[in-house]
């Protein structure tokens, strides 16, 4: 009897340890990057170019139509300094890479 349960005990973890490291990948998988990260790097890249004076950026992403294939962005703003004023520019950037995608002058 003692023999049995010692199988029955690997077999339970065995499959445990299994379904944990296949929910664990299917998680890691899905997980987009924070809203915060993605705007630090968009501002880098503008910053590139000169100083930025405002940003923000939803928190939560929206599903949208990219050619033809459903992408899942982060939209926001930026704001600079401009030879006639203030410019400002909205994006989108990729949720799962955090890869800005678009950018148009407002």
């Amino acid at each position: 009897m003692v023999k049995w349960d010692r199988t029955a005990f690997l077999i339970g973890a065995a499959a445990g340890a299994a379904a944990a490291f296949l929910i664990q990948k299917q998680t890691s998988e899905s997980m987009n990057v924070p809203p915060e990260k993605v705007l630090k790097k968009v501002k880098d890249t503008f910053k590139q170019n000169g100083p930025v004076d405002g940003s923000w950026i939803q928190m939560k992403p929206e599903q949208i139509d990219r050619n033809g294939f459903p992408a899942l962005v982060y939209k926001g703003g930026i704001s600079r300094p401009g030879e006639t004023g203030n410019e400002q520019f909205e994006f989108s950037a990729d949720a799962k890479t955090g890869t800005l995608l678009h950018v148009q002058p407002v």
